[in-house]
């Protein structure tokens, strides 16, 4: 591949996570570019959407709970 296209395939790709990243701000969903780019590459490496989400939310609620404990 021509560095021409390496970098075409690189704009597209920050393109697609800034608009995703656009799109998760209005749904609020407190998830930032890196981390919204490491959930989308791991569902494009077959990763169940619904699970990985369900993965999140727990690990959010583990660190509520964390933080509550220490904070008490």
């Amino acid at each position: 591949m021509s560095s021409t296209q390496d970098e075409a395939i690189l704009r597209n790709a920050r393109e697609t996570i800034d608009s995703l990243y656009d799109l998760s701000q209005l749904l609020q969903t407190g998830l930032d570019k890196s981390t919204l780019s490491i959930c989308v590459g791991m569902i494009e490496q077959g990763a169940n959407p619904d699970t990985l989400a369900a993965v999140i939310k727990e690990l959010r609620s583990e660190n509520e709970a964390l933080n509550s404990q220490s904070n008490a």
